[in-house]
């Protein structure tokens, strides 16, 4: 499986048989991923930073809040979250997706605004790669990012939705939540390409450099 990251919270998990986007951005957000194909598309929140489902070529399947679901072979789990600290009152709802697929299994906290319950940790379960947000603001800071990959020890940590010179949303760098992690920044990569014998043992922070389409 390849990973890329496209900006902001948008990431693209390509198998053999299958390409998923989560969460679409648009434009606005500084970034200019171009158009993607895809065949399943999932969306945290309705915000055009979240769910620009016009970046994506074709006709895919769009998978936008909690439940269970099953599309080409591929199982997603959406868990209802909070954009922020106090239950959705200021800025909703978020969903988190697990994403089950080539015996990897990914989760994508989209826009979550608080540390997960115990609750829903118990609904994530065991997490081989976790698209985080870090930059603070509406979602997740460094400090908060590093306590919730505590809580759900992935093997692999992605970072998304933090500073770079592209981004037009306010947000902190990389480098505070790799602070916080105990970890010096590692060099970024245009993509990360796994199989089930390369995740490691212990948990690895990998930062993607936003990525145009192709």
């Amino acid at each position: 499986m390849d990973i890329y990251w496209h900006g902001h919270a948008c990431c693209r998990l390509r198998a053999r048989d299958v390409s998923i986007v989560m969460d679409p951005c648009s434009p606005e957000t500084g970034y200019a991923p171009g158009r993607v194909d895809a065949g399943i598309v999932t969306v945290s929140h309705s915000h055009p930073g979240h769910s620009h489902l016009e970046m994506i070529n074709g006709r895919p399947r769009v998978v936008d809040g909690p439940g269970e679901y099953e599309i080409a072979g591929v199982v997603i789990t959406g868990i209802q979250t909070a954009h922020d600290a106090e239950g959705g009152k200021r800025l909703g709802r978020n969903t988190v997706y697990v994403v089950e697929l080539e015996d990897l299994v990914a989760c994508h906290l989209g826009d979550i605004g608080h540390i997960p319950t115990d609750a829903q940790v118990a609904q994530i379960g065991e997490v081989d790669v976790l698209f985080v947000p870090v930059g603070g603001g509406a979602t997740l800071n460094g400090a908060q990012a590093a306590q919730v990959v505590s809580l759900l020890e992935p093997k692999i940590v992605v970072p998304i939705h933090f500073a770079t010179p592209l981004a037009k949303t306010a947000a902190e760098g990389v480098d505070k939540f790799c602070r916080e992690m105990g970890v010096p920044v590692p060099e970024a990569v245009a993509r990360l390409t796994l199989g089930r014998a390369a995740t490691p043992d212990d948990t690895r922070v990998v930062v993607l450099e936003p990525r145009r389409s192709g």
